[in-house]
């Protein structure tokens, strides 16, 4: 099996954080590598990393940073690929790390997601994948579908919740 994701963290610290995407890739049956690598204390090693994520078959980076947040805007420099950051909440309560996510210069892209938003990257990075295969867009499909089930079953059990002055 050969991975087509890659998550990327700034150090093992992030891994509370990442493991929501790894479990929601996982779930959803995508092939994915996970990988610490420091934009500040290996450079090389990530550069080396991003050009050559594509020939080994990584179709989209998951790039997760705190506090300078350098590690997607790096990664996105040597790539093609589509890379989504997570700011991790760190200093500022993450607002650090989003705002150097966020504010990539022109012809550097990175997505981003909500500070800690690691599942919500697994799912971009799911539609994104969906695009190209009719498998994983029927799982994709089935999970969005999900998300209403949860919800219809959550306002049928506020049905039973008794209060003197409520109404319904």
């Amino acid at each position: 099996m050969k991975p087509i994701v890659s998550i990327i963290m700034g150090s093992t610290s992030d891994l509370p954080v990442m493991e929501k995407a790894a479990k929601f890739l996982d779930d959803m049956e995508i092939p994915f590598e996970m990988n610490a690598l420091s934009a500040h204390r290996t450079p090389s090693e990530v550069e080396q990393f991003a050009r050559e994520a594509e020939g080994r078959g990584i179709k989209v980076i998951l790039a997760a940073a705190g506090m300078a947040a350098a590690l997607p805007g790096v990664i996105a420099a040597n790539t093609t690929i589509p890379v989504i950051g997570i700011p991790i909440k760190g200093m500022l309560d993450g607002l650090d790390a989003m705002l150097s996510i966020i504010q990539m210069p022109p012809g550097i892209p990175v997505a981003t997601v909500g500070v800690n938003a690691a599942q919500n990257a697994a799912i971009i990075a799911t539609q994104i994948l969906a695009l190209g295969d009719p498998e994983i867009a029927k799982r994709n499909a089935a999970y969005k579908a999900s998300l209403k089930d949860k919800i219809v079953k959550a306002n049928a059990d506020l049905k039973e919740v008794s209060f003197k002055f409520k109404t319904n």
